[in-house]
């Protein structure tokens, strides 16, 4: 399952989501994690306490009586004796106890009485299966064994805590909605009902639909404004190709080093990395997700298209870097640091200490041995030039020693154990919204009336699982409200 400038600092430049980040809605694109600010009060902050669960290691040997400390997160505000169980299932990042405060999901919760569970996914956040994160450790790093992960904890928990007989709804966002989505497939007597927002179900190794879709949704504000990104970043494309151009560039653009194109490596990650500042507002595009402690959330697709089109600027060339400038000062970032042997430095570190031990390296390892996802410049139909499919292949043969072969096997293999598009289980909705990329990964229709999906026109990457505020769109409130309803109905079934 961010913004590029922020995805630079932290090093998590993995192409992918995806991809939603530090919580349990998963970064979407899956390049950088934020801290949430923890609230004062101290009623929230001991909903807030974070516990820890004994997990096995490996749940596909038996021999291998391996074991862990897994943190989760208990709510028990709304709990009524008999009432469902909510489990919230936990990401590619740290999982955030804001999500214990706030969120759609604890709407339901006080509705019907349910008690509140949040599990932080293996290998990321405080959750540390292995010494480190060697690629020889990141083979225990699969959606297969979080989900025994999951199956364990419901099954010990509802011993411990005498809810054997309870019904258990699963509640996700990208990545972890793809996992919501396939506890439910794979383990239908633990799950009852699940609620799997924006999950890409479809594995795929190049996914340049991504960025398709971001030409659409920048032209839903303005049908100028993906020609004019177009047309700066092929400028900067052709100015890269000559060398006496990198003293402005790295000018323009307040660089941390004098800009360095030595390899198509090179180039291509500046490129993406530049690209990044467009496609996450457009993934996170006026998404309620302030409680989080994200910052950036009044950058919007209107406010980067009223940027591009404002002639006084200049050409598109300059009013994409003033695009970039914007993000700077959004986050406070001092210069970027476009140098891919930092990058490869940094996600090559195996230390649970390493500049990329908050996701990067561990969601690229799985992108690279399970999903794919990498949104590639291979299609012509949307506006960025520079970062083709074989980048991104080239990072899982020098991270991990996975070659395009293996990938698109394993990627072949995931869509053969979870059915991809074709899911066949039953009480599982599927929401998405319409400005995401990650719905062309996803299902937008019904597949039967037990599996429905709720294609949210206007809203962007998980918009229904966030605090609804007056200002939501009227589909999105009913969206909110339909999911409730199919709860309802198949808590009583």
């Amino acid at each position: 399952m961010n913004m590029a400038l922020e995805r630079c600092a932290l090093l998590c430049n993995v192409t992918l989501f995806l991809l939603f980040s530090l919580f349990v809605v998963g970064e979407g694109r899956y390049k950088g994690f934020r801290k949430f600010n923890q609230v004062q009060d101290t009623s929230q902050r001991a909903v807030s306490e974070e516990q820890w669960f004994t997990q096995k290691l490996d749940h596909f040997n038996g021999a291998d009586s391996r074991e862990w400390k897994q943190r989760y997160f208990v709510n028990e505000t709304y709990y009524k004796p008999g009432g469902p169980v909510f489990l919230m299932i936990g990401g590619e990042g740290p999982a955030n106890p804001a999500w214990m405060q706030y969120g759609t999901w604890l709407t339901y919760a006080k509705k019907v009485g349910a008690l509140c569970l949040m599990l932080e996914h293996r290998f990321y956040g405080k959750s540390h299966p292995t010494i480190d994160l060697s690629t020889d450790s990141l083979r225990f790093l699969s959606s297969r064994q979080a989900l025994a992960d999951l199956a364990h904890f419901r099954t010990v928990m509802a011993e411990t805590r005498g809810l054997t007989n309870r019904k258990w709804v699963a509640f996700g966002g990208s990545y972890p909605g793809s996992l919501a989505a396939w506890f439910r497939l794979k383990y239908p007597h633990l799950v009852h009902a699940s609620v799997a927002t924006s999950a890409p179900v479809y594995a795929t190794v190049n996914f340049p639909e991504y960025l398709e879709v971001v030409w659409r949704s920048l032209a839903s504000e303005n049908a100028e404004c993906p020609l004019l990104v177009k047309k700066a970043s092929s400028t900067l494309v052709e100015r890269l190709k000559d060398p006496n151009t990198y003293d402005n560039i790295t000018k323009d653009f307040n660089l941390c080093s004098k800009l360095q194109i030595q390899t198509e490596m090179d180039s291509a990650y500046f490129l993406e990395m530049l690209a990044g500042n467009f496609m996450d507002v457009v993934q996170y595009n006026e998404d309620n997700r302030g409680f989080e402690g994200v910052p950036g959330t009044n950058i919007t697709i209107e406010v980067l298209c009223g940027v591009m089109g404002d002639t006084l600027l200049g050409e598109p060339y300059a009013r994409y870097v003033a695009v970039a400038r914007l993000m700077m000062d959004t986050f406070s970032t001092k210069c970027l640091d476009a140098s891919f042997n930092n990058y490869v430095r940094d996600m090559t570190n195996t230390s649970w200490d390493g500049p990329a031990a908050g996701g990067g390296r561990q969601w690229v390892y799985q992108t690279c041995t399970e999903f794919g996802f990498y949104q590639s410049t291979d299609s012509p139909n949307q506006p960025f030039t520079g970062f083709p499919l074989v980048y991104h292949l080239k990072q899982c043969a020098d991270f991990y020693n996975v070659s395009a072969e293996q990938l698109a096997e394993a990627v072949a293999q995931t869509n053969e154990y979870y059915g991809g598009y074709d899911i066949r289980s039953t009480r599982i909705v599927l929401p998405n919204g319409s400005i995401d990329p990650w719905h062309a990964l996803g299902i937008t229709q019904d597949i039967t009336p037990d599996l429905p999906a709720v294609f949210i026109k206007g809203t962007a990457h998980c918009a229904n699982m966030y605090p609804a505020r007056s200002k939501d769109l009227p589909q999105l409130a009913l969206a909110r409200d339909h999911i409730f309803l199919l709860l309802q109905k198949w808590l009583k079934q």
